[in-house]
Order: C-alpha cells, then structure tokens, then sequence
C-alpha cells in the first residue's frame, strides 16, 4: 500500500484497528472461531504435578510440577526455606509433608515463569527410579493443598497457552516423543524446532499484507490517498502464495508416509514364499510357513525399521479362485490391502516361469494384472510394484542368466529382483532396492522445505487455495466479497499454526500425549 506521508501514520493505526476486528471475525459461511494464543497464560489456578520419565525400574525418574504453588511444593518436600537459583540442580533430602518420612534423596531444580517449558512456575525432582519411590513421592505431592495429578499433555497444553510453542511445533514434540526410527526423529525434530511453523506463519503474514492492501482500498481509494495499482500487486501476491500452497500440497504423502509408516505389502499366488519373505525381513518366525496352499488366510502385520524408515509390512493371502469361504474372505481383504500399498512385493515362483525366454515377460505381466485391483488404474499400481522370482535356488544357473538378460531387456517392467529366501541369495541386492525405494516413498527430512505431516495441515491449506480461488471469483465483481476470501484463506492458515481455532482442534491433537509432558 502506498499511501501520502501526511496520511500515512493515521490510516496505519485505523486499518490496524479494522484489521484486529476483522481478521478474527468468522465469516457468515464458517463456525464461530476465537484466537488460541493466550499469552502470558493467568488462567491456570491448578498446580500441575506427574511423572515425566518412563514408567519401570529405572536409574533416575523426573517428577515435574507446574503452576502457581509450584514453590510450594518444592518447599514442602524438602525443607527449603529460600528460593532456590534458577536451573540450578540442588540435593536434597526428599521427604513427606505430613508424617515428615524420608522418601528418597534425590536432585531438585526450580524454573521460575514465564521462562520456563510451560511459561509458569515449574520444579522438577529427579529421584531414583524404583515403582515404590516414585509411588512415594507422587502421594506425597498430592497431599500438597492446591495441587492435582496432570492429565494428558497438560505440560504441553500449558506451554502452547503461553505462547511457547505454536501447535506445529507441540505436534513436532509428539511426533518426537513416539519416533522408533531415525527419519522419524529427524523430520520430528525439524518441526519442533518450527520450521513448519516459520512457513505457514511467512504464508499467514504475506495474507495479512495482501488483505491490508485491499482493507486499505476499499475504505481509502475514494479519498484518492491510495496509488494506482495496488490491486495488481495484490492479484501477483496472491497468486505466487497460491502457487507456494499447491506445490507444498503436491508432495506425494512424503511426510505423512514418514511419520506413519509406508505401506508395504507381499502379495502373489499361493506357495510362492510371501510368508517365508515375510519371516526373512522381520528375522523372526512371524507368519506360518507350510507347503499347503492357502496357509495364510487373513493379513498379518509387523512394523519395521528399514534403513532409518518406518514400514508397516503385510502378509497377505494368496490370490487364487477358490470355494472356500474363509480362504475367500481372505483374497479379498489380500485385493484391498494391496489397494491401499504404497510399495507392492509381488512375488513369483520362478519355477513355475515358462522355459521359453520370449514368453517370460508376457507372463510376468499377466502375473501382475492378476494382483492388482482396478484395470482403469492398473499403471499406477504398477508403478508402484517390485516383482520378486523366488525359489532361485532350484534353478540352473544357465536359466537364471537367460531370465536375467531377458529382463535387463524390457525397459516396460518393473524392478525385478531373483532371490531364494530359502538360501538368501539375492537377499542384498533386494534390501539395497527395496530400501531406495522406501526412501524415495519418504523423501529425506533434512533437504528442501519442510514437509507436510499432518492430515489436519493438508485439509485446511486445500481450503486456504479454495478460500483464495474466491479472491480471484470476486475481485472485480464485489471487492469485499473478494476480502472476505482472503479472510477465509488467513483463518485456515491459522488453524494449522493455532493462532485461529477451536477446543475440538486441541482436544485431537493433545489426546495422544503421555501423562507428564
């Protein structure tokens, strides 16, 4: 917006207060919302306490206490007379308020608010970890007056109200605290350091400017105080923060396939070793192995770390016409589990290849069109397949070399690997493919911008493009319908990052945290 100096200092302060009225306003179109940020947080009159380590026999267990008689506590359990120095760990003789019983002996630590995790007053006892010490000292601090046992994710909850962390980053924290492979702790960690956060709050601010600039035409441009073209400057912003949403959306699942797990599925015909592949990736007799066609009747699962990845592995049943109706019930969860793969093993009994090498790939190919589901969308299943022969080892060597150059021919297959789970031939150049292309599923947490993680950010930035089409529909019809969809677009950002939102919003997102953080 460019504006007369003589004017500007004053139509700034007017659009500010128009700004701060409106932005939170809810559109007539959406539920009422309210701002999230509640900073510093003076509403929290309970005293918080729980553990915050691992349950079990342990060397040293954290109890952490939170809110205004956190002193209290701390006084009432050791004896202190003073205020101890900040973050400076103190040993302390840990006893009962009441009946003055010695419970254990163990380190304190006091974090005066607001800098601290939860922005309130905090202490920690770091006791040893035994179930009776740590049973001890928790009943002893719940005969404190004014303090109550933490519910899930209240430490947390409290830091967000203050401001500490936006729900980006608590999501960040959650993820970190249940990551079981190293690309799960690296993507974690980068979101809980806020760089998720930084460009969704970057997107929110070049809105604010956008809607501003509009805000400003609207109640100024009669007065002749704004300059030509300032709507073109906002058509170009708006349209390059569109452009940034939907290549941040087109991602393929990177991140949500890497926080949750890829789907890998082992799928083929019967005996043509999907449990014996099954057994030989989780190194352990998970699934039962029996020359019996038709062994496995239901989908078996197992999750897996392979190369730092997540993978939730399935064995499924084998795929063949049959009139048994248990075997039949599961063929068909087999089609749907494989429906819904990210990464499909389909497995082949390489004794059963025809003898003429001409025909292998014919074979092959029909071999795949049988397991997968959907003809209309059969490439896109193939695309995402790898064709195993197993049972290398009852073959000839001069066969097996004839099916190689066979297939180091097609250029139209997909990958294929020839491995005997029985002899584990071929086994490392099958986990060197198959890896890739996890992580290739995954994408590397640590390049490029941060990825998307979250179904909850996905739906409201599709709605921030739908809210910034109607930007666009009414711009040169009704300009404050066109604001309106601006509006719209910045409180869907909001939402991800909490600063617009409901309780229903925390209540999801806070459900799946540990008592004591």
């Amino acid at each position: 917006m460019i504006l007369t100096s003589c004017w500007r200092s004053v139509l700034i302060k007017s659009l500010r207060r128009q700004l701060d009225h409106r932005i939170l306003l809810p559109s007539v179109h959406t539920r009422p919302v309210r701002s999230l940020c509640i900073s510093p947080v003076l509403g929290h009159e309970d005293t918080i306490f729980a553990l915050s380590s691992g349950r079990g026999r342990c060397g040293v267990a954290v109890v952490r206490v939170s809110g205004p008689h956190a002193a209290g506590a701390l006084h009432a359990l050791t004896g202190l007379k003073r205020t101890l120095p900040p973050r400076t760990a103190l040993l302390r003789s840990i006893i009962h308020p009441t009946s003055k019983e010695l419970l254990d002996r163990g380190l304190v630590l006091w974090f005066p608010g607001p800098h601290s995790f939860t922005g309130e007053d905090s202490a920690e006892f770091h006791i040893h970890g035994g179930p009776a010490v740590i049973s001890g000292v928790l009943q002893a601090m719940g005969s404190v007056p004014g303090l109550r046992p933490a519910e899930a994710g209240e430490f947390t909850r409290r830091a967000f109200h203050a401001g500490k962390l936006d729900l980006t980053e608590v999501e960040g924290l959650g993820d970190l605290i249940h990551a079981e492979t190293e690309a799960q702790r690296k993507q974690a960690l980068r979101q809980m350091a806020g760089d998720l956060g930084r460009l969704y709050n970057g997107w929110s601010q070049q809105l604010k400017h956008s809607l501003a600039h509009v805000e400003a035409f609207i109640d100024f441009s009669e007065g002749e105080l704004i300059e030509d073209g300032v709507l073109n400057q906002v058509d170009a912003a708006v349209s390059k923060l569109q452009t940034e949403i939907k290549k941040h959306l087109c991602d393929e699942r990177r991140g949500e396939r890497l926080r949750c797990g890829v789907q890998v599925v082992i799928a083929g015909s019967t005996n043509a070793g999907k449990s014996s592949l099954f057994n030989l990736l989780c190194q352990r007799p998970a699934a039962i192995v029996s020359p019996i066609a038709g062994t496995t009747r239901d989908v078996v699962e197992t999750p897996l770390d392979i190369g730092g990845f997540p993978v939730l592995l399935s064995d499924t049943a084998g795929m063949r016409e049959t009139d048994d109706c248990v075997e039949k019930e599961g063929v068909r969860r087999a089609r749907k589990t494989v429906e819904m793969a990210d990464l499909i093993l389909a497995i082949v009994d390489s004794t059963q290849l025809p003898p003429e090498p001409q025909t292998v790939l014919d074979f092959l190919t029909g071999y795949l069109k049988n397991l997968l589901p959907d003809e209309e969308k059969i490439q896109d299943h193939v695309q995402k397949c790898l064709l195993i022969l197993n049972k290398s080892d009852l073959l000839h060597d001069d066969h097996i070399s004839v099916v190689q150059k066979t297939l180091q021919q097609a250029s139209n297959l997909v990958p294929v690997c020839i491995l005997s789970c029985h002899s584990r031939d071929g086994l490392h150049d099958f986990l060197t493919l198959l890896q890739d292309r996890v992580k290739t599923l995954c994408g590397e947490p640590l390049v490029g911008s941060p990825s998307l993680t979250q179904t909850r950010h996905r739906t409201h930035l599709q709605k921030s493009v739908e809210a910034l089409n109607q930007y666009y529909q009414y711009r040169d019809v009704d300009l404050a319908l066109a604001a309106e969809g601006l509006r719209l677009g910045l409180s869907c950002l909001g939402r991800i990052t909490g600063k617009v939102g409901t309780e229903e919003i925390l209540d999801v997102i806070f459900r799946d945290f540990c008592i004591g953080k």
